[in-house]
């Protein structure tokens, strides 16, 4: 890959609820072979063992709480990376992307964005017994039956169960707050899409069930022409996992290598990066 600034060459990986960054190992060995500085941050009290007592604060931590340890992250390395995002992540990557603090996003089966309605009954049929407890200020994990169903169904029974044994528990005001964002009086998942000025590329499985098509289209639909969203036929919700991840990862450095810069230069975003953001010179 050619030589560029220290942006050009630094990507970060976000994972989503219940996981941690080993979801990305192989999205991770792709680009460090590309030759990219690769960083994999663990969300607010995600370090933790699977099984494991999990930190009491969880339960009550929000998707802001998450999105300003991830901005602290970004002003740390100095530059303003690529960022790439799973599920719930996808929905964090927006909201730094709306900070100016990302050079350009790839979103895999992203979570919608506030003010996005996401209204699907597979969705709902995924959380049911979530909602009916005061699941907001609680943690939540779904049983191995139901994530079987809705967001490990494009993995073999032996990877689906190998990959279920990794995951924690999730904050419930975090699912509260993504749901439900229109009765958060704190707006916590909301994204003004005026100000995101980096392109967006949404990629999600036709047989995903918990962040279906439907959703995706409204999410990338919501910015306009700064996001382009293609279907992954017969692939799920995993993708960072699934079999042809490999596909996935060439598709999101090509986005990253040719449509991005020329993003910039049709639009002018590099310039429209935020004046207080000054990259630490390599």
């Amino acid at each position: 890959m050619d030589d560029g600034t220290p942006g050009e060459r630094t990507i970060m990986l976000v994972h989503g609820m219940w996981s941690g960054p080993h979801v990305w190992e192989n999205f991770r060995a792709y680009f460090e072979a590309s030759g990219y500085r690769v960083v994999t941050p663990t969300l607010r009290h995600h370090d933790v063992a699977p099984g494991a007592p999990v930190n009491p604060a969880l339960a009550t931590t929000s998707l802001a709480h998450y999105a300003d340890d991830l901005e602290a992250g970004i002003r740390a390395l100095g530059v303003r990376p690529f960022v790439v995002g799973h599920s719930m992540g996808g929905l964090l990557v927006q909201m730094l992307a709306a900070r100016g603090l990302a050079r350009g996003a790839a979103l895999l089966a992203s979570a919608h964005c506030a003010p996005v309605f996401a209204l699907d009954p597979m969705v709902a049929w995924f959380f049911r017994r979530a909602f009916l407890t005061p699941f907001w200020r609680r943690t939540q994990l779904p049983t191995y039956d139901t994530m079987r169903w809705g967001a490990l169904n494009g993995l073999d029974e032996e990877e689906a169960r190998r990959l279920y044994a990794t995951l924690i528990p999730e904050s419930g005001r975090c699912l509260a707050e993504m749901a439900f964002w229109y009765l958060d009086r704190r707006r916590a998942a909301h994204v003004d899409a005026s100000k995101v000025t980096c392109p967006l590329l949404f990629l999600t499985g036709s047989e995903d069930r918990l962040t279906p098509a439907s959703i995706a289209w409204s999410t990338a639909d919501y910015y306009g022409g700064k996001a382009r969203i293609e279907f992954l036929r017969g692939r799920a919700h995993w993708l960072p996992s699934e079999p042809g991840w490999e596909e996935i990862a060439a598709r999101v450095e090509r986005f990253f290598r040719t449509e991005t810069p020329r993003f910039q230069m049709e639009t002018g975003a590099a310039e429209a990066a935020p004046e207080h953001f000054l990259p630490i010179p390599a």
